[in-house]
């Protein structure tokens, strides 16, 4: 498939809007295939980018939605997107951040996101996956996971932000409010979230864990996110805390963060580990081609409260060389179709 962007529409300068895929092919001079493959998961000989719209099969533009908003150039955009709709082409945009932003609806628009409530997605709107880099390679310089034998009671892992304090709730829940109010009144691109406090949600279902009788648990508790720690993250003792706890438990809980998403949820897969996941209203990456409840314990955001129930007829249900089977299945979903590579060239066929 040939790939067309508008290298024009480039700006360096705001280079974290960048298109996702294009991530790895705008580089500096002297940036090499196994650089590409070792950081991004994805190789030159994997795309193909058209020079001219005319030969192109699909064609993608350059920096995310937010990025012609912010920067007032969303006419330029959507003159592409007209041109694009003249020459019967698709145009694949990204909607970056935690919220996303307000997208006007084209026939040939396909929007991809991270975030975003799935009951309220356009036809033409996707899930895309958070790409991570390979944490097995980076962290424990190993392409193969760290299987864990099956015990009758799993031990159930969590790292991260949870907060059960109510005052904490109220201060996030007026927060969200007060944010939405701005996306109500047009004095703001943002869309509108879920009324919710997600540091009091994810410590009500820890707490739920801590509480059950059939299971064993594995948390640690965090304040902030990432444990406010803001330079040198990747290599902080608390992102090796943070594997070394996947990497040590067969399950781990996997809530959405301020966006309605789980970066958590790549992670665990990528580790070779079980999610819990909590469905919050969330859309997943290749929902026609993954059968996603085969791979985690899935947990409606009304069933909350049973999730310790969910989880042990879930583990019940599984043997000790089934168990063994869907750790190594899940790093492999994670590595062919929820890496960069993998994912785009799953989805470009499927449009």
């Amino acid at each position: 498939m040939k790939i067309y962007y508008p290298k024009t529409h480039y700006d360096k300068d705001h280079r974290s809007m960048l298109f996702p895929l294009l991530k790895p092919f705008i580089k500096s001079e002297g940036f090499t295939d196994a650089q590409r493959i070792a950081s991004y998961s994805v190789s030159d000989q994997d795309f193909v980018f058209a020079q001219d719209l005319e030969n192109a099969d699909i064609a993608v533009l350059t920096m995310a939605w937010n990025f012609y908003l912010k920067t007032n150039q969303q006419p330029r955009a959507i003159a592409f997107i007209k041109e694009c709709a003249m020459r019967k082409k698709k145009v694949v945009t990204f909607n970056a951040g935690d919220f996303g932003v307000r997208i006007p609806f084209y026939e040939n628009l396909i929007v991809l996101r991270p975030s975003g409530y799935k009951s309220k997605f356009t036809k033409n709107e996707y899930a895309i996956p958070a790409f991570i880099a390979d944490p097995l390679k980076k962290y424990y310089a190993s392409d193969k996971i760290f299987l864990r034998p099956y015990n009758v009671k799993p031990l159930i892992g969590f790292c991260g932000q949870a907060n059960p304090s109510v005052l904490n709730a109220f201060k996030e829940i007026l927060h969200t409010n007060l944010r939405n109010l701005i996306s109500y009144i047009g004095l703001s691109a943002h869309e509108p979230q879920a009324i919710l406090s997600t540091s009091f949600l994810r410590a009500s279902v820890l707490k739920k864990l801590e509480q059950s009788v059939y299971v064993s648990t594995n948390f640690i508790y965090r304040k902030k996110y990432r444990a406010g720690v803001r330079s040198n993250k990747d290599l902080h003792q608390t992102t090796i805390d943070f594997y070394d706890n996947l990497k040590n438990s067969d399950y781990v809980v996997c809530v959405r963060g301020a966006g309605n998403f789980s970066i958590r949820l790549y992670e665990t897969l990528a580790m070779g580990r079980i999610p819990i996941f909590i469905n919050t209203d969330c859309s997943l990456p290749l929902e026609n081609t993954i059968d996603w409840k085969k791979h985690m314990v899935w947990v409606e955001y009304s069933e909350r409260n049973q999730v310790s129930e969910k989880v042990k007829a879930f583990h019940d249900s599984l043997s000790k060389a089934d168990f063994i089977d869907l750790q190594l299945a899940n790093r492999t979903l994670w590595k062919e179709q929820l890496t960069m590579g993998g994912f785009f060239k799953i989805f470009f066929n499927e449009i």
